[in-house]
């Protein structure tokens, strides 16, 4: 993890953004939690637990930074609020199935559509650069 923080404020640096005591402290809460697609909500919550100076507005422009640098992107689980995750450049697309019950989210790391992308290219001439899929429906807890 000390790898993945150390490259992200390099990143920050290099696009002239100031390593801030707050946004490192967003940043390793992100990283410690990166299997939960926080909210920034939910992200607030957890970094007022270790300084209660960061406002949510904090969390806001550091959470619009990190999206428009590539480092996390939002996602929408069709349930009212953006999640974020982090954009792993090494690693295909990868799905998810969301709860509508507890609202828990599964990430689903195998990619089956690769197949049907190249078939649409070559029908098409489309170019796909990205593809989500999400499935909603009860987790094994809720059923």
């Amino acid at each position: 993890m000390q790898n993945k923080f150390d490259n992200y404020c390099e990143l920050l640096q290099k696009e002239s953004y100031k390593i801030t005591p707050q946004r490192q402290i967003i940043l390793k809460t992100l990283l410690d939690h990166a299997e939960k697609h926080l909210s920034a909500e939910e992200l607030h919550y957890i970094v007022k637990q270790k300084d209660p100076e960061i406002g949510l507005a904090t969390i806001y422009r550091t959470l619009e930074i990190f999206d428009n640098l590539n480092i996390l992107h939002k996602i929408d689980f069709g349930d009212g609020c953006i999640r974020y995750e982090f954009t792993d450049q090494d690693a295909h697309t990868h799905h998810h199935l969301i709860c509508i019950k507890c609202g828990r989210v599964i990430e689903v790391n195998d990619d089956l559509l690769e197949t049907l992308e190249t078939w649409i290219e070559k029908r098409t001439q489309f170019h796909i650069t990205d593809h989500q899929l999400k499935f909603f429906g009860y987790c094994k807890n809720c059923q």
